[in-house]
């Protein structure tokens, strides 16, 4: 450890936070009773997904994206519980505010992990590792959940490490050990590794990142392009520029679902759509954002998968100006008279909704009604009031049965 101003410098500084098993800990909060069970956070339709599962689930095989039947194969005790957006948003808000608290430097990833630079602590702290423990020791105390963190001088690494301290760990990756650390775990750990690249890879007898970094550069590019050799070859030989950006928490706000059947007509997956671009908004006003960029995804009973995304003039985070969008990415997708079995809406570009805007007479009245809309949900719950073409439909449906 080198010194600075007769204090220690961090030569770790690169700190990684993931909260373990997020959202069954928040279940976990609000009912105490499943605490020490297998849980499974996901949808519970024939067709649902693990959202997260909890360690003693893992224990039994179940991952997140599993389908939940072959969840409940593997794990018939566990207890199922449906997802609960809305409490994992405001959680993950008290969250990001103790990592906040803790220093400036904060680049979230997603609701429940971020990336820091805790060079700036050395002077409250007598190491990289005592700054995690007390990082640790805040959320647990301020939030009551358990989180691992990873410490390293470079930045991918630190992730990596606090893969390795799960659950409710802490691991500092020491300068100049790192590819000690690295290089016997398998290729897929590193980005950009999917099952494709994978196999590429394996057909260089590549298997672990240490056989990767032997590889030279300029046979990657023959298997994996110019672009993605690169990436990977630094990263194998622990390379990674980047540094911390701050700004926010989750890149993106989204919602899907999947559907017990899939939706045939035109009515029905715009009903459907409109319903996403409605709940999508209430999250979106209840996390204080707004969206650049539109974000539809569609998948098919085949399972292709299209999306299509549009940027727009300006941010949105009303049902009104998230369906226009959605209405127009819905018109650029191939349906071929195929049944949708997943749609997804989502924005990016995030913003905080009360920036200054262009200012527009026309629109103002959907944010004064989006206001209005909130403060009736907050008292009353998110199914006191939603769209009136879906309440008429919701009637006719209702009369036809």
């Amino acid at each position: 450890m080198g010194y600075r101003g007769g204090m220690p410098d961090f030569a770790e500084r690169f700190l990684h936070i993931d909260m373990d098993a997020f959202f069954v800990e928040v279940e976990r909060q609000k009912d105490p009773g499943l605490v020490g069970l297998p849980v499974v956070v996901g949808g519970l339709g024939r067709r649902g997904v693990v959202a997260s599962a909890s360690y003693e689930a893992r224990a039994a095989g179940v991952h997140s994206a599993m389908p939940i039947g072959e969840a409940r194969r593997l794990c018939p005790h566990a207890r199922f519980v449906p997802p609960d957006l809305t409490s994992y948003s405001e959680v993950s808000h008290q969250v990001f505010d103790v990592f906040r608290g803790f220093t400036p430097l904060v680049e979230g990833l997603s609701v429940d992990e971020a990336f820091m630079d805790i060079s700036g602590l050395r002077l409250h702290h007598s190491s990289p590792a005592a700054a995690g423990e007390e990082l640790r020791l805040r959320v647990r105390q301020e939030v009551g959940l358990p989180a691992s963190v990873g410490i390293s001088a470079i930045k991918f690494i630190s992730k990596l490490a606090s893969d390795a301290a799960k659950p409710d760990g802490l691991l500092v990756v020491d300068a100049g050990k790192e590819l000690e650390f690295l290089h016997p775990m398998p290729v897929r750990r590193l980005w950009g590794v999917g099952e494709a690249t994978r196999a590429s890879l394996e057909a260089l007898a590549v298997v672990t990142i240490g056989d990767l970094a032997t590889v030279p550069e300029r046979v990657l590019v023959s298997r994996l392009g110019p672009s993605l050799a690169h990436h990977l070859s630094q990263l194998a030989n622990g390379i990674d520029k980047r540094e911390i950006e701050p700004g926010g928490g989750a890149k993106s706000i989204s919602v899907e679902e999947t559907y017990s059947e899939d939706l045939r007509s035109g009515e029905a997956i715009e009903r459907a759509l409109l319903r996403l671009c409605d709940r999508l908004s209430s999250r979106m006003r209840r996390s204080g954002y707004a969206g650049h960029t539109v974000n539809l995804k569609v998948r098919f009973g085949d399972f292709e998968t299209q999306s299509r995304a549009l940027t727009l003039g300006e941010p949105a985070e009303t049902t009104p100006a998230l369906w226009e969008a959605a209405q127009v990415l819905l018109s650029r997708i191939d349906r071929s008279n195929r049944g949708v079995r997943l749609l997804g809406i989502g924005a990016s570009g995030l913003a905080a909704a009360d920036q200054p805007r262009q200012l527009s007479l026309e629109k103002q009245p959907r944010h004064v009604a989006a206001d209005v809309v909130e403060d009736v949900r907050e008292r009353f719950g998110d199914a006191a009031v939603f769209p009136a073409s879906l309440m008429r439909q919701e009637a006719k449906e209702r009369r036809d049965e």
